[in-house]
């Protein structure tokens, strides 16, 4: 059989077609070479780069990739101030706010001494709490600006610092800027009820909760501060308010209810809402002992004595207790009571030498 063999189309031969392909691939790559060599880039103009693709994705809504873009500008040109300026924006949109507080402090250094700047360290500073800037920046956005009003913001810090002389005075100028701001009279309230001076605390206590009247737990503070003045009437009366608002009916609201109770002579419910915390805490000395003197003061000796008598189940040792016994039963009359009551006050005594001071008090009181 005769083979045909193919013939080279262009009658080139293979060895020479071999020789050209790589001839052109060593050329094509010395010359790519040579272009790219000869590109120069700077980190500005890296920086522009990034700082565009930036702006694009956050045009486009895509606020992590702007930021990825923005970070990397910033790290090409960290002095570039439409970079930080767009990266503080970013980072404030996605609640950064350290991150942003950092780059707006940056645009200061850059030479932005703006009142939008010196408004935007201030409140930032505020909420991650850093009182000294606070102050700082109050002054330099007060100078910038004099209109802005910053007295709220430098008050809560002097009243955070518990420098309530100051705070007190600021506050007073913030609620004359701001007449519906409920936490400046709470904050004046409690200046004056942490100096003990409860009297002045009132109307401001009241004046909060009248701005805000769902705040339970100002309403029951202000019915802790009447119970510290000795005004039963209205501690019970804040105290109602504040649990039908909401406050919490833990173990501590249902015992200081209870006592309001008690204070204001309503024996009944006092003794209820005592014992239905004395089902949780049984062995509770505190409530027991309450207890027994609520009945003891109502002149029902016998419940008295039952309260007492539970105490001393916990604690033999206590005298306080076996003198109260000994006093009920002295009330209670006729000659076995009236002994047997001063039997056992004797050995209270013996007990605890200290009560015959109690003794002879009691005696000159005619209890």
């Amino acid at each position: 059989m005769r083979i045909i063999k193919k013939s080279n189309p262009k009658n080139v031969p293979m060895t020479s077609k071999l020789i050209l392909v790589l001839v052109l691939l060593i050329s094509s790559a010395s010359y790519s070479q040579t272009s790219f060599a000869g590109i120069k880039t700077s980190p500005t103009d890296s920086a522009d780069f990034f700082l565009q693709k930036g702006l694009l994705e956050k045009n486009n809504g895509r606020k992590m990739e702007a930021l990825k873009n923005l970070e990397k500008a910033a790290k090409y040109d960290a002095e570039n101030k439409a970079v930080i300026t767009e990266l503080s924006a970013v980072y404030l949109d996605l609640r950064k706010y350290h991150n942003a507080r950092e780059m707006f402090k940056k645009l200061v250094s850059l030479g932005d001494e703006s009142a939008a700047n010196y408004k935007q360290l201030l409140q930032l500073s505020f909420q991650l709490k850093q009182n000294d800037d606070v102050l700082l920046y109050a002054g330099k956005l007060k100078t910038a600006a004099p209109d802005e009003k910053v007295n709220f913001y430098v008050g809560k810090v002097q009243y955070d610092m518990e420098n309530y002389g100051e705070a007190i005075k600021t506050l007073g100028k913030a609620a004359n800027e701001d007449t519906a701001n409920a936490e400046i009279p709470y904050m004046i309230a409690h200046s004056y009820a942490d100096m003990l001076n409860y009297k002045m605390a009132v109307p401001y206590f009241q004046r909060a909760i009248q701005l805000a009247p769902a705040q339970n737990y100002w309403i029951y503070e202000l019915s802790m501060i009447y119970y510290a003045m000795n005004d039963d009437r209205n501690a019970l009366k804040y105290m109602l308010e504040a649990g039908e608002k909401g406050y919490r009916r833990d173990n501590d609201y249902l015992e200081n209810l209870g006592i309001a109770y008690l204070n204001v002579g309503e024996l009944d419910k006092g003794v209820e809402i005592l014992s239905e915390i004395l089902k949780r805490k049984p062995s509770d000395m505190n409530i027991l002992n309450m207890l027994a003197e609520a009945f003891y003061y109502k002149k029902k000796y016998d419940e008295a004595i039952a309260y007492w008598d539970k105490i001393l189940e916990y604690d033999k040792t206590s005298a306080s207790s076996l003198y109260m016994i000994g006093m009920a039963y002295q009330k209670k009359g006729g000659k076995e009571n009236t002994n047997k009551g001063i039997t056992l006050c004797d050995k209270a005594i013996e007990m605890d030498p200290a009560l015959a001071s109690l003794k002879q008090k009691k005696m000159t009181m005619g209890l």
